[in-house]
């Protein structure tokens, strides 16, 4: 078994190895925060988009259906009632708008849901409470130093490199 840096586990590591394996660790981390802000901000323009859809599909209806639905269904209620024919206009229109007040309705209903989204506020919650650990994180105790009996400059070089 090896850790991140193909090192075998157990063996001591430089400062310089634990120090590239923490930034390598620290990149994959923010990589990963954004990927995910990345997704929720999807998420909520979608939803976003939906909503538009079918405010776009209410103006539709009103706009097109109007002067067909209108005629039909007015001379049906005249039809029905024997009231005056330009009554039964206004009762026709009165339907059309109807519908399109409940799709306008359903439309609000989705972006309500999309304007909740809480899709960069859980990514800044989230860095901050990586930020948090992070900042209470202590490092481990360092062993004791060996005393050095060699003191020939190549000794100490060698010590120098082998802490470093």
């Amino acid at each position: 078994m090896s850790s991140p840096d193909s090192s075998p586990v157990g063996a001591e590591r430089s400062i310089g190895q634990l120090f590239a394996s923490a930034t390598t660790e620290m990149s994959a981390l923010v990589h990963d925060e954004i990927a995910l802000a990345k997704a929720q901000l999807k998420q909520d323009v979608k939803r976003g988009g939906l909503g538009t859809v079918v405010a776009m599909a209410a103006l539709l209806v009103l706009v097109f259906s109007l002067p067909m639905l209108n005629f039909a269904l007015a001379y049906g209620i005249r039809t029905w009632t024997k009231w005056n024919l330009a009554l039964c206009f206004l009762t026709s229109f009165g339907a059309n708008v109807l519908i399109a007040l409940v799709l306008g309705l359903i439309a609000f209903a989705f972006f309500k849901k999309a304007k909740k989204g809480k899709g960069p506020q859980k990514v800044a919650a989230s860095v901050k409470e990586t930020a948090g650990v992070l900042q209470n994180a202590k490092p481990h105790p360092r062993p004791e130093t060996l005393v050095i009996e060699d003191r020939s400059p190549t000794a100490i070089e060698a010590v120098a490199r082998s802490s470093s």
